[in-house]
Formats: structure tokens, sequence, C-alpha cells
């Protein structure tokens, strides 16, 4: 019974326990992430916008989150993990085809279009080096969904890799916290034609810009998680590309 549970949960947890039907239960859980998946894909949307009109999306951000009660999330290269991905979509299906979920559906294709996205950035950058895809080697540098964390389920990284090869790129990976991915990272980077940046782990944000120019072999940078600023790439020599940067 609903009484049992608090009385067991009560053992384990300190903050409040509010008490709900299964049903009612259910959706309080699925509606809160796809809360966050829409507020993610407006993130993403307005990204994409300011990347069209030659704006910076971290300082409308910025202005947008100086209005009271605003909170614009952070765009980037794509959302993975166990329950965002999926929720939305089964809060959609508890409505038994009553309702047409189109908010809901159009979060999980905006975020489902941003590693694809990733990959349309690099491809500009590298045009400006007059390397197809196709001749390309390119190192994704994180593999995780989540920074510092060696969760892979969901991965937005694991979405671009097919993208690439598709268009028949060479894929390197590297990420210091999934064991498969855990080599060296000049190792992996060392004669790549590019690196997109997917995941904002820490070993990532202490990289330095000319040792990774020295690397690479065309230099293109792809930034998909507000790493690095257009400025400090370019004094490294690095063409650079990113999320939300017109």
């Amino acid at each position: 019974t609903a009484a049992c549970m608090v009385t067991l949960y009560r053992h384990i947890v300190e903050a409040e326990l509010d008490v709900a039907d299964p049903v009612t239960a259910e959706i309080v859980k699925t509606a809160e992430n796809a809360y966050r998946d829409v507020q993610i894909a407006f993130a993403n949307e307005v990204a994409l916008i300011c990347e069209a009109a030659g704006a910076d999306v971290w300082r409308v951000r910025e202005l947008v989150n100086k209005s009271p009660s605003r909170n614009m999330h952070l765009p980037g290269a794509g959302v993975g993990g166990h329950c965002i991905p999926k929720d939305g979509w089964l809060l959609a299906h508890g409505a038994a085809g009553a309702v047409t979920p189109h908010l809901i559906a159009a979060a999980r294709t905006v975020n489902e279009g941003m590693p694809a996205h990733m990959m349309v950035l690099a491809e500009a950058a590298l045009l400006e080096h007059i390397i197809a895809l196709a001749d390309a080697t390119i190192a994704l540098l994180g593999y995780s969904y989540l920074e510092d964390s060696d969760d892979t389920r969901h991965s937005p990284t694991a979405a671009l890799v097919p993208a690439l090869a598709s268009r028949g790129a060479t894929v390197r990976i590297h990420d210091p916290w999934v064991a498969e991915y855990r080599q060296p990272l000049q190792a992996i980077v060392s004669g790549c034609d590019a690196a997109i940046v997917m995941v904002r782990h820490k070993a990532y944000l202490e990289l330095d810009l000319p040792t990774l120019r020295g690397w690479l072999r065309t230099p293109v940078l792809v930034d998909g998680r507000h790493l690095f600023t257009r400025e400090q790439a370019e004094a490294a020599g690095l063409t650079f590309r990113a999320v939300g940067l017109g």
C-alpha cells in the first residue's frame, strides 16, 4: 500500500514524501523529464537561429535570463541518458491516441537532430580547408552522455558516429571516463582533420589549444559544449565552429 511505501522510504530519504495514485505518479515522473527535454530543445532551437543570424547564443541566453523567472537552458550537442530521451514518449503514450503530442514530439526532433548538426558544423569548417567529409578523419571527444561520467546510455556521440560513417568519414573516439575509449588523447587526435567536443569533461576544459593544434593534421575544432571561445581557438590557429555561434 501507499502507507507501507511511505514507511519504507522514510528509512531511506529525509525529504518530504508526497503520496499520489500510480497514474499521477507516472505522469509526474515522465512530465518532469519531458519538461526538461522541451526546455533544452528551446535552447537548441534558439542556438540554431543565432548561428543563422550571426549572433552568439551565450550572450542571448545571458540577457534572456536577466528577466525575472527566466531560465533558458544550455544548448549543446545532444541530449542523452536513460530517462529524458524516452520519458516524453512514455507520457504521450499514456494518452492512448486521444491526444497528439505536438510540443513533446517537436522537442524530441530538435534534440535528436543536434548530433547531426555537429557534423554540419564540422563539414563547413573542413570546406574552408578544401577537405570533404569523405576524406576526413574526425576525433570525437567524449562518448558518455554526461560530463565526468562513464554512463553511455543514449549517448549523443553514439548517434553521431554512424552519421559521419555514412558520409565516408573515418571516426576516432576518446573519452577519459569510458574504458573502451580511454586511450591517450594525443594518440587519438594526432593526424585528424577535426576534433569535435561532444562532452564537457573536466579533462577537455583543461585542454591546451595550441597543443591540440599541433596534434591535428587540419586545424579544425568544433565545440558542442561551450568549452572555448572563438577568440581562444583562433588565437591558437584553429578554424572554429560552435553550437549557437554565428
